[in-house]
């Protein structure tokens, strides 16, 4: 008998404000840019990317190619993103 698996997407996983929330905040706590940059699409697809696109006023394949794994978007981008989910980065000493 074979079993078959699928590949774990997170983005399965973030069906509510709460636990979006928490995911970005540990990952901006402790992630590398390239880490924050891949939990902005995550986040991006469980919200959805189209609505996404158009909050953040961008276009939709753009945000697509901006978020993509391995991207590197612009800190622009990056705020326009973070305020359109309704997300808030802040600083704090450490």
């Amino acid at each position: 008998m074979t079993i078959k698996t699928l590949p774990f997407d997170i983005v399965a996983e973030l069906d509510n404000e709460e636990d979006i929330q928490e995911f970005f905040r540990q990952v901006m706590e402790d992630g590398s840019a390239e880490e924050i940059a891949e939990a902005l699409g995550i986040v991006a697809r469980a919200r959805g990317m189209a609505q996404l696109a158009k909050d953040a006023g961008l276009e939709r394949e753009s945000l697509n190619q901006a978020l993509a794994p391995g991207a590197k978007p612009r800190f622009e981008t990056v705020l326009k993103v973070t305020r359109a989910l309704g997300l808030k980065m802040t600083v704090a000493h450490v």
